[in-house]
């Protein structure tokens, strides 16, 4: 019988499957006994084998496993996503305080670099109005200075810019005039002493019966007419600038002093104008008598707002106002003192008048600003300072104290007069907030937030 196609197959596979396995080494080793799924397998398929041996002891098995379990980038994952370090950082930094980072100032240092604390409270707040005004001096707290008695200029002492205090010498006058009413007050002084003298002596003899009552009362007579002589030249002393001290020194002033004649400050601030020449002769007592320093203290100040005359029934004295540059910044902050009750016929407006504390001297007499004043009928918020009130995060906010510095916080605003911003929310009444450093500790912050790789 012909053998058929499949049992030669399966002949053939099995006389291979006899043939011994020799190794590496060349040794023999025992025969592989194959099953019944490998004899029917597809004599020609060439990856038959291979795919055993991909799938079977494939030492890439285990490799696979650790690659996917023990892997040491599992871990690292983890660490990555799971205590990253700025997890902590984002969730400190922008914790409860409107999502932005703490400013670390302590309060003592705060002081020190101008950060003011006020707590929030209720204030009136009206309609806006802008208005140009002029800086000026106040007028009580400026000075012209001109010599009390004629002479001439023997030494100056100060010049324009510098800071003087009240009573320090501006200038030293030699005086004939001076000289002259010391020696008539030293006359008239002796002249008191020996009629005080011959009136003690006549009482005494009248007591005696030893002279007669006439005598007496002539002494009399001629002992009030030298006190009143004395008290006279003493007056005019005074009048030209002596003092009591000033007296009691005359008598023993050394030769040539008594002519002269000190100028001193009536007031402490700045010489801004010098007159007197060094050698110059000049007069007192009359109108053409010449100003020989100005002084001012700019200090306190006035802002004059020209207020229209359709505008004047709406501005009212305590009105708050905010003097701003032409850029919109907040220079100062006050009220208004008084309006003058008169209309100029050349600008047709009236004046009102702010007293500004001018100590930080941010503004300069002969400067003009733009008053923006609150007017109308006004209600009561809560308000801040306009300055107080930054942009953090493109948020408005307000720094408050926290611990360890100050932080900003979110709040609504409102209304804007008179340099003043309404709150609506974000900020409770009598909350503590920074009233005066908020653009420092922005700064600070951001300067802050950018060292560190944040935005803000």
């Amino acid at each position: 019988m012909k053998p058929t196609t499949m049992t030669m197959a399966a002949l053939t596979v099995g006389v291979l499957a006899l043939v011994p396995i020799t190794g590496a080494t060349g040794n023999a080793e025992t025969p592989l006994p194959m099953t019944a799924a490998a004899a029917v397998a597809p004599q020609d398929d060439d990856h038959a084998g291979e795919a055993a041996d991909a799938h079977g002891d494939d030492d890439h098995a285990d490799e696979a496993k650790e690659a996917h379990g023990d892997d040491d980038h599992a871990g690292e994952a983890k660490d990555a996503h799971g205590d990253d370090d700025h997890a902590g950082e984002t969730e400190g930094a922008h914790g409860d305080e409107g999502g932005g980072d703490v400013v670390k100032l302590a309060l003592e240092v705060a002081k020190e670099a101008g950060i003011l604390l006020e707590q929030a409270e209720l204030g009136a707040l009206g309609e806006s109005l802008s208005l140009p005004a002029e800086i000026r001096f106040d007028a009580d707290r400026m000075a012209n200075v001109t010599p009390k008695v004629s002479g001439v200029i023997d030494r100056l002492l100060v010049g324009e810019g510098d800071t003087v205090a009240y009573g320090d010498t501006l200038a030293l006058i030699t005086s004939r005039e001076l000289a002259g009413l010391k020696a008539k007050w030293k006359i008239s002084k002796t002249n008191e002493a020996l009629a005080a003298q011959s009136l003690a002596r006549l009482e005494g003899l009248w007591a005696q019966k030893i002279t007669s009552e006439v005598n007496v009362q002539t002494a009399r007579a001629e002992h009030e007419s030298a006190k009143t002589e004395s008290e006279a030249a003493e007056t005019e002393l005074h009048a030209v600038g002596i003092d009591h001290a000033g007296l009691e020194k005359i008598a023993t002033a050394p030769d040539g002093n008594n002519a002269n004649a000190y100028l001193t400050a009536p007031l402490a601030g700045t010489i801004v104008r010098r007159a007197a020449t060094l050698g110059e002769t000049v007069t007192a007592g009359d109108s053409s008598a010449k100003v020989l320093f100005t002084i001012v203290d700019d200090s306190v100040i006035w802002a004059d707002i020209a207020v229209y005359k359709q505008d004047i029934s709406r501005v009212r004295v305590g009105a708050p106002v905010a003097l701003k540059s032409d850029a919109g910044d907040v220079i100062a902050q006050s009220t208004v003192a008084f309006v003058l009750p008169v209309i100029d016929e050349v600008s047709r407006t009236a004046t009102a008048r702010v007293i500004i504390d001018n100590s930080d001297r941010t503004l300069t007499p002969g400067q003009f600003v733009i008053a923006d004043l609150s007017v109308g009928n006004a209600a009561e918020v809560l308000r801040v300072p306009q300055s107080a009130v930054q942009l953090v995060e493109n948020r408005p906010s307000v720094f408050v104290p926290v611990d360890g510095g100050f932080a900003p916080r979110a709040v609504m605003v409102g209304t804007t007069a008179g340099g003043y911003v309404e709150i609506r929310s974000g900020l409770e009444e009598d909350d503590l907030f920074v009233s005066d450093g908020a653009f420092t500790l922005k700064a600070q912050l951001e300067k802050d937030a950018f060292g560190d790789g944040h935005g803000h």
